[in-house]
């Protein structure tokens, strides 16, 4: 089942619930804040303080960077302008019992061809059963063709960051965003520190771990896994989160970013997917 619901402040989002599972997706961004398998805690961080206001980006869930990934082009907003976008509510398909699917579009607008001189359609297919599924469609509608990079930005809710270890990304190569250094990551992943770093050719599975609990992330359309946890200065200095939050979430972003860039001919199209279980 799919409902429409809004705040009182008017912000609109999606209820979806089947046998199995339920999740929350906001109109703006096609952002997906909440996804829950049966009694299960909530697999995806959501902050407690981020504001569900028209214009302002949550902080949590599955942010949609797009069409720049961070500050790749210096004429967008920080991660592009579709996080604060309000998307068109598609279609919902009752796949099963257990299985649910949302389609959510956005088109360039007058506004978006002011940042981005381009003619464009995204659409978020979401599919929410015992597992999360995303893909992101971007489909090329100008008569030149256009460099995209994006992210999927995931945050995921852990025990504590402590006791979080990522592992799928030994022996690729890592460029550490915050000494500009790149190099052969030799280990799993483990937290105790401020964290940015972007892993190419990665074509494996990604494997969250803490406490007692495992989150598998699968790609595809992607060469490269972003994993961020900005600590404690910078997480005390974020908007829409708590000082102390850094220690509740990992970042592990499917994304198109760096090397890892797509150029779309006109016509053409790609899709960045991203299974969560």
């Amino acid at each position: 089942m799919v409902e429409l619901k809004n705040l009182e402040n008017g912000f609109s989002y999606l209820e979806v619930s089947n046998s199995s599972s339920s999740a929350k997706i906001a109109l703006q961004g096609a952002h997906v804040f909440e996804y829950k398998r049966g009694e299960e805690e909530d697999i995806l961080w959501l902050s407690e303080t981020s504001a569900f206001e028209l214009g302002t980006a949550i902080r949590g869930g599955i942010p949609v960077c797009w069409p720049a990934f961070g500050m790749n082009n210096p004429d967008l907003p920080q991660h592009g302008f579709s996080r604060t976008a309000l998307f068109e509510f598609v279609n919902s398909k009752e796949i099963s019992k257990d299985e649910t699917q949302v389609c959510l579009r956005l088109r360039d607008t007058q506004e978006s061809l002011k940042l981005w001189n381009y003619k464009f359609e995204l659409e978020l297919i979401v599919r929410v059963s015992d597992t999360l599924s995303l893909e992101l469609k971007t489909t090329n509608r100008d008569t030149q063709e256009f460099k995209l990079t994006q992210a999927l930005h995931t945050y995921f809710n852990v025990s504590d960051i402590s006791n979080a270890v990522v592992k799928g990304l030994k022996g690729k190569p890592r460029l550490d965003a915050l000494r500009g250094i790149v190099f052969i990551q030799e280990n799993d992943i483990k937290f105790d520190e401020e964290f940015d770093s972007v892993f190419q050719k990665v074509n494996n599975e990604i494997i969250l771990g803490y406490k007692d609990r495992k989150v598998s992330i699968i790609n595809e359309g992607s060469s490269s896994v972003v994993v961020w946890n900005p600590w404690i200065e910078k997480g005390a200095r974020m908007s829409g989160m708590r000082a102390e939050a850094y220690r509740e979430f990992v970042c592990i972003e499917s994304a198109n970013a760096y090397e890892d860039f797509r150029v779309l001919k006109p016509n053409e199209s790609h899709s960045l997917k991203a299974t969560i279980h």
